[in-house]
């Protein structure tokens, strides 16, 4: 099991607290929302103890190292330059995402999404009575790709923005290089605003790298804003903290616009200092957890491989989540969720929701203790068998 300093093995019963993920049917083992089980790094817990200890929970400025931390961070896991200036906050990826379709594009514009993908990727943009596009990423059997002749022919006059996702939710892709090259490219031609969802970006597998796509070139950085925060890496999802990156100070203004009207610009203190911590003092932590999750990947696909056979797995390249194929079984989505709730009492995430190519396929968190993990794997066997 671990050989860490920190306890990854342990079990923390998450069913007393306010949970979403565990707020269920106590029989039923969740392995679905993208939250992890285990216990935040003791530094990042301490800031935020410190800030309760002063006793008041007034209105909090970011101060300048809430910025440097994530600057620094970048500067050296990713060998990106970013300056302050860039640097705009959200409260959260997804509200950032919302954001950018309301700044980017109007009523009747055209978003495209690369599915199959995270599902508030579709609600961002119909919500706010923008068109649908969809670029439907190319299974080759064990791996997907961004397809780029589809790309293409999606792309008209009405088209003013893409969305994609580095790593990829839930495929676990992690974009070559040279596919964002090919892909950024063909967005900048065609003056196409790019929106990168980068929140699983640390989260990335020996044998791959993640590319900030706003790092490949200044034209790219021009056109592209990025999403980054610490809540997958350090497990601190609740504080709903993350940066938009704008190098382009006329995209900038026009985001920032759009926060000042919603009046959604301000920081409660324990996401400032829960940040700010994450990334000054969270790295051992992360890179023992890392190693950990990685482990969990090689255990689950070497289980279902020989355990159950009817699914196929897509090993990930990144990020703590698995994309499972139950097509093989014959079975509708909903037929084969019933088998899984009912008969082997585990919830996964339903592959439908993530749109187009999602049906017979679903996702399974394994950022878990590995007691926990196998428990779910058994449980799935038990359903399908």
């Amino acid at each position: 099991m671990s050989r860490s300093k920190y306890n990854f093995d342990e079990v923390v019963d998450r069913k007393s607290s306010n949970s979403i993920k565990w707020s269920g049917n106590d029989d039923l083992l969740p392995m679905w929302i993208a939250d992890m089980d285990f216990k935040v790094a003791d530094e990042i817990l301490e800031a935020m103890k410190k800030t309760i200890d002063h006793g008041i929970i007034g209105y909090d400025d970011r101060p300048d190292s809430f910025y440097e931390a994530i600057i620094q961070w970048a500067r050296t896991r990713y060998n990106w330059e970013i300056k302050k200036e860039w640097l705009v906050f959200t409260p959260g990826v997804v509200s950032g995402l919302s954001i950018s379709v309301n700044a980017f594009s109007k009523e009747g514009d055209k978003v495209i999404i690369q599915p199959p993908v995270y599902p508030p990727f579709y609600s961002i943009i119909e919500n706010n009575n923008r068109i649908v596009e969809e670029n439907l990423l190319k299974n080759n059997g064990n791996r997907y790709e961004i397809d780029i002749t589809d790309l293409e022919n999606k792309i008209d006059e009405k088209t003013k923005m893409v969305i994609i996702c580095n790593p990829h939710n839930p495929v676990g892709r992690v974009w070559k290089r040279e596919e964002l090259e090919v892909f950024g490219n063909l967005c900048v031609k065609n003056n196409i605003i790019m929106v990168s969802d980068d929140i699983h970006c640390d989260l990335v597998f020996k044998g791959h790298k993640y590319t900030p796509l706003a790092s490949i070139s200044d034209e790219f950085a021009n056109n592209t804003i990025t999403f980054m925060a610490p809540s997958k890496t350090f497990n601190i999802a609740g504080l709903f903290a993350s940066v938009a990156i704008i190098p382009n100070e006329d995209l900038r203004k026009l985001y920032n616009e759009i926060i000042e009207n919603m009046g959604i610009g301000h920081t409660n203190g324990l996401s400032i200092v829960g940040f700010e911590a994450a990334y000054k003092y969270g790295s051992s932590w992360f890179s023992e957890v890392l190693k950990y999750i990685e482990d969990n990947t090689d255990f689950a696909v070497d289980y279902i491989s020989k355990n159950i056979p009817e699914v196929k797995v897509y090993k990930p390249e990144g990020t703590f989540l698995m994309w499972l194929d139950f097509s093989s079984l014959g079975k509708t989505s909903e037929e084969i969720d019933e088998l899984l709730i009912n008969k082997g009492k585990v919830q996964l995430n339903d592959g439908t929701a993530f749109g187009i190519g999602g049906e017979g396929f679903f996702r399974l968190n394994i950022g878990c203790p590995r007691k926990v993990l196998e428990d779910g794997l058994k449980r799935i066997r038990k359903a399908v068998q």
